[in-house]
């Protein structure tokens, strides 16, 4: 493992933990209240996936320019690669949900930047910290902040938390922040007004900015990354000692917790943490990301084409953002780029292909994303009717659409000369599509198209329905 360059591997730590609670595991591993068993670490391989809930927001989980992003995103990532399983996440920003999707066992692992409780920790079990934080007050500054000295402004700000008596804050329902306050108002022996929301806070903070709202409180590191997207806000009063920002797991998830606890302490100890963490904490450039118009969350944008995915997918009824996917695997939404082997335009057609729906390389982008999906439409008539279900039938156009249309049917015929399903790609054509790149295979005679790196065409179909998901995943302002 690369992780592990010291005196052990995390599969030994992982064969060792395995064999210390497996016992407890069959007895103790299930959940009364839901009468389920338990995803442990056995479950989790077991199913070759592993499920995770997080925030979306400009820091645990985005999408910028067509890509998914976020730090809690990347970790997890690089986590269920080292399980060696897929990672599913899904996108919930009510606290509340999240805790009872780890209760009734609809998910591994909580991945938000969460502090940890008493109240919480009596009915979760939380990692080893990844990180800690201060919970600080978001006020605005005054409208001519800008022309007022630095002793002057700090005059017109909160600075003593004796002076939150008798304001009213906003925070996320159900937070740390509310106990926190709690606690900060008996200890001023005076009255703060808390109203919960059912919002993020970021959007608590945005509220803050744009004057809806007077006060809100995030933790430290939330609020010195929107200080670069909202100038007019402070975030300098802290209002809680240091926290520790933990992950949280079933509590009979005994032998994940192990693992995740062993990773955690190695993994922060290498240069590749401290290079994602810097990325969304400590990058001056992620202002941009948030003003970008393809800032997903905000403006509903994945890439400047959108309107034209939108407009021709309907002529094949696929969803727009399935098309978007593609496009971002073909060429990053760049009309000018072309490949090696002659491809070109934001779908990347090659000239054979683009002559056949009349497109060259003075073709505007938005004839080369007509005309690419044009040939998925060609592809799909060509397709043989067998292959009924929707899903894996585009799954079927997508292959063919990179390896061409022979290599794909000749993997079909693979899968039916071993006994496989040829109208299931997953686990069936699939295999024999990887399979093409040996001569056993290529060479035999139901084959008529030869050799094909198949595991470009597997890994590119993986991609974009991976990609494809988080399209879906993450809701926009608008939705």
């Amino acid at each position: 493992m690369h992780l592990f360059k010291r005196n052990i591997t995390l599969q030994i730590i992982i064969t060792l933990i395995i064999f210390s609670f497996a016992c407890n595991n069959n007895k103790n591993n299930i959940n009364k209240k839901y009468n389920i068993t338990v995803r442990d670490y056995h479950e989790i391989k077991k199913s070759k996936k592993l499920v995770v809930v997080t925030n979306t927001n400009s820091t645990d989980y985005f999408i910028y320019r067509g890509q998914p992003m976020g730090f809690q995103l990347e970790l997890m990532q690089i986590f269920a690669k080292e399980l060696n399983v897929d990672l599913e996440i899904i996108a919930q920003n009510n606290l509340s949900r999240c805790f009872n999707m780890l209760d009734n066992d609809s998910c591994d692992i909580i991945a938000i930047g969460l502090t940890i409780t008493k109240d919480r920790s009596a009915k979760f079990n939380f990692t080893k910290p990844y990180g800690f934080t201060n919970q600080v007050l978001v006020q605005r500054k005054p409208d001519n902040w800008q022309e007022l000295s630095k002793k002057d402004l700090e005059t017109k700000l909160i600075r003593n938390q004796l002076d939150l008596a008798k304001k009213t804050i906003y925070v996320q329902q159900n937070s740390s922040f509310v106990d926190r306050l709690k606690s900060l108002s008996q200890e001023i022996g005076d009255t703060i007004y808390i109203k919960q929301k059912n919002l993020e806070t970021e959007e608590l903070i945005k509220q803050v900015a744009n004057k809806k709202i007077n006060y809100t409180v995030c933790d430290d590191y939330v609020g010195l990354v929107n200080k670069t997207y909202y100038p007019q806000i402070d975030v300098s009063t802290k209002i809680s000692f240091p926290q520790k920002l933990a992950w949280a797991v079933n509590k009979q998830s005994d032998t994940l917790l192990n693992i995740l606890n062993d990773w955690i302490v190695e993994f922060k100890k290498t240069r590749k943490f401290k290079n994602i963490y810097n990325k969304y904490f400590k990058n001056p450039k992620s202002a941009n990301i948030f003003n970008s118009n393809y800032y997903f969350m905000e403006t509903g944008q994945i890439s400047p084409y959108d309107k034209y995915f939108k407009k021709y997918a309907k002529k094949i009824h696929w969803d727009w953002r399935l098309i978007a996917s593609i496009a971002y695997q073909e060429s990053h939404f760049n009309n000018s780029v072309k490949s090696w082997a002659g491809a070109f335009g934001v779908m990347q057609l090659m000239p054979v292909t683009a002559e056949k729906f009349n497109v060259d390389t003075n073709s505007s982008p938005v004839d080369n994303i007509r005309a690419g999906i044009e040939y998925l439409k060609y592809i799909d008539k060509q397709l043989p009717k067998e292959i009924s279900d929707t899903t894996e039938r585009k799954k079927f156009i997508i292959a063919s659409y990179n390896s061409g249309l022979g290599h794909v049917l000749d993997a079909r015929r693979l899968a039916e000369k071993f006994n496989k399903n040829p109208n299931i790609w997953d686990n069936n054509v699939d295999i024999y599509m990887i399979k093409k790149s040996n001569s056993k295979y290529y060479l035999d005679p139901v084959v008529k198209y030869g050799y094909c790196r198949g595991s470009e065409t597997v890994n590119y179909v993986l991609e974009i329905f991976s990609r494809y998901e988080h399209y879906k995943n993450i809701k926009t302002k608008t939705e």
